[in-house]
């Protein structure tokens, strides 16, 4: 959408939707007065104009010196009522298809078929499935915005580990598990301390944050240097990278320049690069690069391993290595892995490594939506990722995904919240 064609594209599936739409709004507001039918037709063609009209200017307008408040409610309202409405437009095709086959059997097979009307006096299938349509789109809208409230609602989530293999010096090791913390997105410096300090509170022996420290660029991260400074542990901070953190996602002026053999970024990147892997320094964590450290407790040793970027899906480009970062590490008995993105589990932690107890990773954000409930678990991007949220076990091998500290792209959380990780081993 950043580019004229593709807004062009973008505007004409926005048409196409609002003229499905609209078409159900005249058919539930039938029997309502001329002057609340046309009240209802100008809000709804003003609210879509609007949209389309905002989607058209992108490509010429200088869209990030806009106040990343405005730009970011704006840029989700917009796109959070599109959703609504394909939504809704499901139910009416469904309904279309219906009456499509409906009526080619009544031509085909049959006469005076046709029954519309639910109940005698009553409202007709088409009338209830378009209510439907819009009641689920609102109700979607709806829960998008209330999604708002929860950026910074951050929980804390306690869970117990067992390894029959782990020393008995690290029994009771209290381990925070955080991720994804987007700082590009923060819009509320009070509300992320407020976070920091929830846990700081919780008194763990370690912390550890599995990748994407900001969206794009180092210099997010200039507003919160201080706030993350705070993070402190007895037995330290350690981090890793994630995708979002080398810059993969941003246009350098530089993009154009022919790379030498061996080179993986332009200037402009690599300095980038190089200033957020600083930046982690500055803040007093230990940043895990594609290497592991001993980490000792109670006279007893285990393994400590982190790497840059894995990834199992196409799109995600994988920067890490593996073995480089295990070599070595086979004198420990108990092994953690920090690994950005879980496919990396399946990719190839679990059938060539499977010396490492336990990986935790973030990445999927539990797709900012979805349900969490202690006997049901869901969120759409459960279609992309066989393990997105929470812990999963295979053989003597655990891993768990945390979804995220902060939030990208939608400006909130809806079901899924921002979660600090409380891990104790038992």
């Amino acid at each position: 959408m950043r580019s004229p064609l593709g807004s062009l594209v973008f505007i004409v599936v926005m048409l196409l939707v609002d003229l499905y739409v609209f078409v159900a709004i005249k058919t539930v507001s039938q029997n309502a007065s001329p002057k609340t039918r046309a009240v209802i037709f100008t809000v709804f063609w003003t609210i879509s104009i609007i949209s389309m009209v905002f989607i058209a200017l992108l490509p010429y307008v200088n869209y990030n010196s806009w106040q990343r408040p405005f730009r970011t409610y704006l840029f989700a309202v917009v796109i959070g009522l599109f959703l609504a409405k394909v939504i809704a437009v499901l139910f009416f095709l469904l309904d279309d298809i219906r009456r499509g086959l409906q009526w080619l059997s009544s031509k085909l097979f049959f006469r005076n078929t046709e029954v519309e009307t639910i109940a005698e006096n009553g409202i007709t299938r088409s009338t209830f499935m378009s209510w439907l349509g819009l009641g689920l789109g609102t109700t979607l809208f709806g829960s998008l915005i209330y999604g708002f409230s929860n950026q910074y609602n951050y929980k804390i989530k306690n869970i117990d580990l067992a390894f029959d293999n782990l020393p008995k010096g690290f029994k009771g090791l209290k381990v925070v598990h955080i991720s994804d913390i987007h700082s590009g997105s923060f819009m509320n410096k009070e509300a992320v301390k407020k976070g920091v300090d929830m846990i700081n509170q919780q008194g763990a022996d370690m912390i550890l944050f599995t990748g994407d420290l900001v969206n794009d660029k180092a210099t997010e991260m200039a507003e919160y240097v201080d706030i993350f400074s705070q993070l402190k542990a007895p037995m330290g901070v350690y981090s890793t990278f994630g995708n979002h953190d080398y810059g993969d996602y941003v246009a350098w002026s530089d993009k154009g320049l022919k790379l030498k053999e061996g080179e993986l970024f332009t200037p402009l990147q690599a300095k980038n690069l190089e200033d957020l892997k600083a930046i982690h320094g500055k803040m007093g964590w230990r940043l895990l690069w594609d290497e592991h450290v001993a980490i000792e407790r109670g006279g007893d040793k285990i393994a400590l391993m982190g790497v840059q970027n894995i990834s199992g899906k196409i799109r995600f480009h994988s920067y890490g290595n593996m073995a480089k970062a295990h070599a070595g590490s086979e004198k420990y008995p108990f092994k953690i892995l920090m690994s950005h993105d879980p496919s990396h589990w399946d990719k190839e932690v679990r059938s060539q490594y499977p010396d490492v107890d336990l990986m935790l990773s973030g990445h999927t954000h539990g797709m900012q939506f979805g349900i969490d409930l202690p006997w049901f678990k869901w969120s759409p991007v459960s279609f992309v990722y066989k393990q997105w949220d929470g812990l999963y076990e295979e053989q003597k091998q655990k891993l768990y995904v945390n979804p995220g500290f902060g939030f990208i792209g939608y400006p909130g959380r809806v079901g899924i919240m921002p979660e600090i990780t409380v891990i104790t081993f038992v």
